[in-house]
């Protein structure tokens, strides 16, 4: 297990890309729909990891990206034309769980 304790206090490398972490093109196709031009400090740290098959404990202020940080390797990874579970997320109270639930359908926009 690795752990990624996310200077969130400096900005994250601007020569790095979200295409440069290893995202799948849906998940990269949704993130320019929302915006999301440079990955944060601990979205760098932790995706490259994730998509690795790793375990992460990442540790991050609030709104610093934690959501997308492990969404966006969940759905990279993610076989669409497998019907059983892949992955479960689990979440403390029922308006986090909300917002991480919006979080991945528009990072999933252009999974079919």
């Amino acid at each position: 297990m690795t752990t990624a304790d996310a200077d969130t206090s400096a900005a994250a490398d601007t020569s790095t890309t979200f295409a440069d972490l290893g995202l799948s093109d849906a998940v990269l196709k949704a993130l320019r729909d929302v915006g999301y031009e440079i990955p944060s400090a601990i979205q760098a740290a932790t995706i490259p990891t994730l998509l690795a098959g790793r375990d992460v404990v990442g540790l991050a202020q609030t709104g610093t990206g934690k959501t997308a940080a492990f969404a966006l390797p969940i759905l990279s990874r993610l076989d669409v034309h497998q019907q059983k579970p892949q992955a479960l997320v689990l979440a403390p109270t029922r308006e986090l769980a909300l917002q991480v639930c919006e979080a991945f359908e528009k990072y999933a926009a252009h999974m079919r």
